[in-house]
C-alpha cells in the first residue's frame, strides 16, 4: 500500500452513490488486487465494500477475519466500529455493545466519537437508553461552541438518575 492506493480507495468511497452495488464491489476488488494475498486491509476493505451496499451479513465474517489478522493502523478501530454496527444491523445489539464498550478503552484517536455514536445505537436497541442519550451528549459536548460545561454535566446525571443515586 502506498499513499496513491490510498487516495484511490478513499476516492472510491467518495464516489459509491456513482455505482451500482457490484460495480462498486468490483471497484474495491481491483484495488484489493493489488494487495499480497490474505492481507487483513483487503479483507477489511471487502468487507467494508459489501457493508456498503447493503450486505452486513457478509461483511461481519470478514471484518471479524481482519481483526484477527491485525489489521494495521486506523483501520483496526475502523473494523471493530464497522463490525459491530454490522451485527447490530443485523439484530446482534448484545455483541455491538459488548464489541463497542471494550473500544472505548482500547486508545483514543478521531474515531473516538464515532465509537461512542454507534454504541449509544446499539444501547438503545438493548433497552438502554438513559446511557445511550448520556453517551451521545458526552460526545457532542465538547463540539459544542458553548454549554461543554452544563451538557456534560447533565449526561453525566443521566446515569447517576438512572442507578438512584
Amino acid at each position: 500500500m502506498n499513499a496513491d492506493w490510498e487516495q484511490r480507495i478513499v476516492d472510491a468511497y467518495a464516489s459509491i452513490d456513482s455505482y451500482e452495488e457490484q460495480e462498486f464491489r468490483a471497484v474495491i476488488d481491483k484495488l484489493v488486487a493489488e494487495l499480497p494475498d490474505g492481507s487483513p486491509v483487503g479483507i477489511f476493505e471487502r468487507g467494508g465494500a459489501l457493508d456498503s451496499t447493503g450486505h452486513s451479513d457478509l461483511a461481519v465474517p470478514l471484518y471479524k477475519e481482519a481483526l484477527e489478522r491485525e489489521v494495521p493502523g486506523i483501520r483496526r478501530r475502523r473494523a471493530v466500529i464497522q463490525m459491530a454496527s454490522s451485527l447490530r444491523n443485523l439484530g446482534r445489539s448484545d455483541e455491538s455493545v459488548e464489541l463497542l464498550t471494550a473500544e472505548l478503552d482500547a486508545g483514543h484517536d478521531e474515531l473516538d466519537d464515532a465509537v461512542r455514536a454507534f454504541l449509544a445505537l446499539a444501547l438503545t436497541d438493548v433497552g438502554r437508553e438513559r446511557e445511550a442519550v448520556s453517551l451521545a451528549l458526552g460526545a457532542l459536548a465538547p463540539h459544542l461552541p458553548r454549554y461543554q460545561r452544563s451538557l456534560g454535566n447533565y449526561a453525566r446525571l443521566l446515569l447517576v438518575e438512572e442507578g438512584g443515586s
